[in-house]
């Protein structure tokens, strides 16, 4: 028998279904023509099925003055961007850790422009993320600001408006992360630049002005693909992860999520004990320090953030028997893993970031110090590299040092929260190397005179190689730990055991 529906919830249900990719066939196809997904698509994607609660659905462009209202229902559904409250991972982290908030802009409603009620959506849910401690995942495609919203006849440049500096405020506050495809200029780019962590798909192109404002400043006609390209923005560090496609972000911006979501119950871990011979026994060759990143995490588990920008530090999250750690890492492939100026930057941020949300952190250390010399000042070495120790000073988080092989001078001391005994634990391998500077270095400066006193070119080169031998013996792991500069020396394959101890013996807060 069918059920009489009352005219007006029938009328609601019409009225919803304009907003839907079903009653918008140009729009969706337009999309999918472009290889690109539509915004309810995406939603559906992030968000755990079932479990979104749509805010602001019914609201159009400010524009019923010059536009059609049924036009304006389909065209400028939701005015352009999708928000709302869901959960996220809940199979993973549990429903009550899986809250989140989610602001999807749509493109294909006026080019994802920033209108009146656009704003109005992007305050209400970043004040109930504030007030509701909900992280947030924004997806940032769109062109700025829009200027044709006719109805609004109360303000002159409105720029009075609260969006930029409500999400801002989120900083610190809950866990932000930007995931952005097509073009992102102008407010929408100041979005994504303002998030904790942001991804971009491989067609990406991301600016703080789009080709009209450029043009409209005397800067003459650039094609919006010449502006903000992923090859730039992947290289600047402004783009954390580059991902093939709105699918492949999507499932980032989940993986990244839960890590600031809390402890997994089911993992795994590969047998430890090829640690042992990670580090060559020549201690001048380098080795890739990822594969001994990937031996130490639960499997699948390691994200690294910012790849190809400050290399010498990597950064990234890992989990140790389901619970999610920071970790930063020197690379001995890159820099001889010598801290310069921009990885100093990307590494304090990093800390920074981890620390408000409450992540314990591991430092690998495996470096011969700061990047020195008149090049590295030319790129402002001394208040860059300084901000790592800033960070350092800072942390009310846990952290853990790892000393792989070489730790010498500042740079060591900065990988390590300011100081060797800043960490909650401070062990080495077996080849593990301290000084206050590089050996090679150190025995040019400090035996100068004996060195120069040899006229034999040969002679001359063993007695350094002698000199070095010996400043090693003194140098060594056993030997700083007898002396109590670290609290221990272990066996590489227990590696995850002591990291797991050493955070168990932490007081929660």
């Amino acid at each position: 028998m069918d059920i009489e529906i009352r005219p007006e919830l029938q009328a609601l249900r019409e009225r919803i279904a304009r907003t839907l990719d079903d009653a918008r066939e140009e729009a969706r196809a337009k999309r999918h023509g472009k290889g690109y997904r539509t915004a309810r698509e995406n939603v559906a994607d992030l968000a755990d099925e079932e479990s979104f609660q749509e805010y602001g659905q019914l609201a159009v462009a400010a524009q019923r003055s010059r536009r059609d209202y049924a036009d304006l229902q389909t065209n400028t559904a939701a005015d352009g961007v999708i928000t709302g409250t869901c959960t996220i991972n809940a199979d993973l982290v549990g429903a009550e850790c899986g809250r989140a908030g989610i602001i999807v802009n749509d493109y294909s409603v006026l080019a994802g422009s920033q209108g009146f009620f656009h704003h109005r959506k992007l305050d209400r849910i970043c004040e109930l993320a504030m007030e509701q401690s909900l992280p947030l995942i924004m997806f940032t495609e769109g062109g700025g600001g829009r200027p044709g919203d006719t109805d609004v006849t109360t303000q002159i440049a409105g720029l009075n408006i609260k969006s930029f500096s409500t999400w801002a405020a989120l900083s610190g506050k809950v866990p932000r992360i930007a995931v952005n495809n097509g073009y992102c200029f102008a407010g929408n780019a100041a979005l994504f630049g303002c998030a904790d962590f942001c991804i971009a798909t491989r067609n990406s192109w991301i600016g703080m002005a789009g080709p009209a404002m450029i043009e409209g400043g005397g800067m003459g006609k650039h094609e919006p693909t010449a502006i903000g390209p992923i090859e730039v923005q992947e290289k600047n560090g402004v783009v954390d992860i580059v991902a093939d496609d709105e699918a492949h972000a999507t499932a980032l911006a989940r993986q990244l999520l839960s890590y600031f979501q809390g402890e997994v119950a089911q993992w795994e871990a590969s047998p430890q004990e090829s640690l042992r011979d990670a580090i060559p026994e020549d201690r001048r060759w380098g080795y890739p320090v990822r594969r001994i990143i990937e031996t130490l995490a639960d499997a699948g588990s390691f994200l690294e953030l910012q790849r190809i920008y400050g290399r010498s530090i990597i950064t990234g999250f890992i989990r140790l028997e389901g619970k999610p750690v920071a970790l930063i890492a020197n690379d001995c492939q890159q820099l001889g893993g010598a801290v310069d100026a921009t990885s100093s930057e990307k590494a304090a941020r990093f800390l920074q970031i981890c620390d408000a949300f409450a992540l314990p952190i591991l430092s690998l250390t495996d470096t011969p110090g700061f990047m020195v010399g008149p090049d590295s000042e030319l790129q402002g070495a001394v208040r860059r590299m300084s901000s790592l120790f800033l960070a350092g000073s800072k942390l009310r988080v846990p952290m853990v040092a790892i000393f792989l092989r070489k730790a010498y001078g500042l740079g060591a001391m900065a990988m390590t929260g300011g100081s060797f005994v800043a960490p909650v634990f401070a062990a080495a391998w077996p080849t593990g190397e301290f000084g206050g500077m590089g050996l090679e270095g150190a025995v040019r400066l400090g035996f100068k005179r004996e060195l120069e006193a040899e006229q034999d070119l040969v002679a001359r080169e063993e007695l350094f190689q002698q000199l070095v031998a010996r400043m090693y013996e003194v140098g060594k792991a056993s030997e700083a730990a007898s002396y109590l500069e670290l609290d221990a020396v272990i066996d590489p394959a227990e590696t995850r055991t002591v990291v797991l101890r050493a955070l168990a013996a932490v007081r929660k807060t």
